[in-house]
């Protein structure tokens, strides 16, 4: 999918609030070379985008980064001087969760597109003023929450808002996995340690911290916040769900160790509606196939819809032995180009100007959630939204 801009450029008078690039495609930036960060790189490349620029305190994972780059593709160790390119339309930021507010709002600042990976932020207080930054200016900002733009997905909110299910007051949600024991690899390259670090707390340099800081709560909310920020996102879509009303969050403690954050977690969320979502983690049970690692179910009083990975089924009331399916669809292996479609919803945003399939403000519904939960867990208490002064309570 070639994404032509002077197309664009000759069809509308928005042209002008984007940033002038070198040649006819999206001049896109990485922030942040790991996994997912290398991973979107080839995924932008794939859909038409020249990524001319690939940021990383890491630098072999920098070297990683500029193998899936255009040609040519610059590297910066400091995401400050990658933004000072001018020619740079759009960033893609998936740092450590601890680096996600500061590096947009300096993107959005520095007049850049931007799409940021899941979780939003690392405490509600950032979310908002992401919001704020965003908000006085024209710049287009979608967050990594693919399903959003998934057809099976897609497909399963129509007929959640069809009202097949009837009042749905119940939601059950899990997805069972298994995390293996701590990396422990040795640093293999040169670390910017105090970029890396950031705002967290200063510590003596530590290998282990950063290959395995989602495990740390001074980088993230841990597995528990990465997994919930996939599923609450998608149970708030279907149902239509902004803030919540409380969160209470428990756990056994973390069974891998060295891991501050557990990876077995169970969480109940109170919403308008009224209804009650209960999702539970559990990442130390057997390995799954993706298609079977997962499940949301949407107990309504005419019939459940049970909505998987890659798959949904919608059971009518009966009060047989057997319960029959009315719809249903299953698709194996059909998870993976819910990505590429969610890339070429941004790009598609930022040629033509139009909205975000996931906004900022809907990634923001959903880091509250996950921000009382991990206040919840820590403190051992029911914890409340004030939607007034939009503040937790405990």
């Amino acid at each position: 999918m070639q994404l032509d801009r002077r197309t664009f450029l000759a069809a509308t008078a928005l042209s002008a609030t984007r940033i002038s690039g070198a040649n006819d495609r999206i001049r896109c930036a990485t922030i942040g070379t790991g996994g997912r960060g290398t991973y979107l790189t080839k995924q932008f490349v794939a859909q038409g985008a020249d990524v001319v620029a690939v940021c990383d305190v890491y630098e072999p994972h920098l070297q990683e980064g500029l193998k899936e780059a255009s040609p040519g593709a610059k590297s910066y160790e400091d995401h400050r001087r990658l933004l000072e390119d001018k020619s740079i339309d759009a960033v893609i930021i998936a740092t450590p969760d601890h680096h996600h507010a500061h590096m947009f709002i300096d993107a959005i600042e520095a007049g850049k597109d931007v799409y940021v990976e899941k979780p939003l932020a690392h405490s509600i207080d950032e979310g908002f003023r992401m919001l704020e930054a965003l908000r006085p200016t024209k710049r287009v900002a979608q967050i990594g929450t693919q399903r959003r733009s998934y057809s099976l997905y897609q497909e399963a909110k129509r007929i959640i808002d069809s009202g097949a299910t009837g009042p749905v007051r119940l939601v059950n949600a899990w997805w069972a996995n298994y995390w293996p024991a701590q990396n422990s690899s040795p640093l293999e390259g040169k670390l910017n340690w105090d970029l890396f670090l950031g705002s967290a707390p200063k510590q003596p340099m530590d290998a282990s911290r950063y290959f395995n800081w989602l495990h740390y709560y001074d980088y993230s909310g841990g597995i528990l916040i990465g997994q919930a920020a996939h599923i609450v996102d998608g149970i708030q879509w279907m149902m239509n769900s902004a803030y919540p009303l409380a969160v209470t969050c428990s756990s056994g403690g973390p069974n891998i160790p060295g891991a501050e954050i557990p990876e077995t977690a169970s969480m109940t969320i109170e919403f308008p509606g009224p209804y009650i979502l209960v999702f539970t983690l559990g990442y130390q049970a057997m390995r799954y196939r993706m298609f079977n690692d997962q499940m949301q179910q949407f107990h309504g009083t005419q019939a459940r819809f049970d909505l998987g990975r890659e798959s949904y089924a919608l059971y009518p009331q009966t009060l047989d032995v057997d319960l029959k399916v009315s719809q249903q669809r299953r698709e194996p292996g059909s998870f993976e180009p819910a990505s590429h479609a969610h890339i070429a919803n941004f790009l598609k945003s930022v040629l033509d100007r139009s909205g975000s399939i996931a906004t900022i403000e809907m990634g923001q519904h959903t880091n509250t959630v996950c921000q009382m939960a991990i206040q919840s867990l820590r403190t051992g208490r029911r914890v409340r939204w004030n939607a007034e002064l939009k503040r937790v309570e405990s």
